[in-house]
């Protein structure tokens, strides 16, 4: 994965994006993940050729289980 620290500038050069089974409504609001790599890069599901921010696996596993956990509302 070509990047800097924490970001890829170009998304679309990465493969298996998927975006949560819970998207919906078709308001555009969505991010996208990628499978397959060791760090978790996430992007903006309109922008496909935009810049991925790139997480640990660790840290995108604690906001997982935080989200779940219903830390975060919206």
């Amino acid at each position: 994965m070509v990047r800097s620290e924490h970001t890829v500038p170009d998304s679309s050069t990465l493969t298996g994006w998927y975006k949560s089974s819970f998207s919906g409504g078709g308001q555009g609001e969505c991010l996208e993940v990628a499978r397959g790599y060791g760090d978790v890069p996430v992007r903006d599901s309109k922008a496909l050729t935009g810049p991925a921010v790139v997480f640990p696996a660790e840290v995108w596993s604690s906001f997982l289980t935080a989200v779940k956990g219903g830390s975060f509302i919206a």
